[in-house]
């Protein structure tokens, strides 16, 4: 069984306060860009073993793994699986592609061992997997608030503009971004980019770049590093050097 995990950006992004329990709230708009998925497929097989392909996924966790681990405890009927993961989505990027192939894998799980969950019911082993996992349950824009888990579907539709995603291959930490965040942002509309722009200059020449290239509307997605833009469909997109990775849709 096969599904294509999709990736997300967000529209506005506001860092409100450190929690207790040591993750912060927020305040976003969680958008689905289904233009670009990663590939997963699992199969029984006698052991769980991962299989990974396409960008590199550094590190000895993975999501896929975790999510089997989690469904397994508590339902017998999932079995073992050869999981196959193959990425397009950047790592790290704010893309969100891991929390997308955590949560899809709950939902291919869902549906090869025939557990019958509804999306209600994994909401919460997707909360357990990452702040963002849940989202990618649904299948449309949120409002996201709490830790990113509080979910609210909201009518927002970028359809009818070319999004434009550039990431120029830095890696910006999440603990450190959040740790960076201490009061609200002024006029960026998200709270990452002041000190992200400051510590990665070049982040920030992305969205200026983009501006000037006609975009209608740029910012960061996450805490980086990826910048988006949205154009008006007439209007020519703007080139970037060949070693920044770059999707249009």
């Amino acid at each position: 069984m096969i599904l294509f995990p999709h990736c997300k950006i967000n529209l506005g992004l506001r860092v409100l306060g450190k929690r207790q329990d040591g993750y912060h709230d927020i305040e976003t708009i969680f958008y689905p860009v289904f233009g670009l998925r990663d590939v997963l497929e699992m199969l029984p097989a006698a052991s769980t073993t991962l299989h990974l392909s396409g960008i590199p996924v550094p590190g000895d966790t993975n999501l896929c793994v975790q999510a089997h681990a989690l469904l397994s405890t508590d339902f017998p009927a999932v079995r073992p699986v050869a999981i196959y993961l193959h990425k397009h989505i950047p790592i790290g990027a704010g893309l969100g592609g891991g929390s997308s192939d955590g949560a899809f894998s709950l939902l291919l799980l869902n549906r090869l061992f025939r557990l019958g969950l509804s999306r209600e019911q994994l909401l919460p082993y997707a909360a357990r997997l990452g702040s963002d996992c849940p989202f990618f349950l649904f299948d449309g824009p949120c409002m996201a608030t709490g830790r990113g888990e509080i979910l609210e579907p909201v009518a927002r539709d970028l359809s009818g503009y070319q999004l434009v995603l550039v990431n120029p291959g830095i890696h910006v930490p999440t603990g450190w971004a959040f740790a960076q965040v201490h009061q609200r942002a002024g006029d960026a509309d998200n709270d990452f980019e002041p000190p992200v722009f400051a510590a990665y200059p070049e982040i920030g020449r992305i969205k200026e770049a983009l501006y000037a290239g006609g975009a209608v509307y740029a910012s960061m997605s996450g805490s980086g590093s990826t910048v988006y833009g949205l154009f008006k469909p007439e209007t020519p997109t703007p080139e970037f050097p060949p070693y920044y990775w770059v999707a249009r849709f």
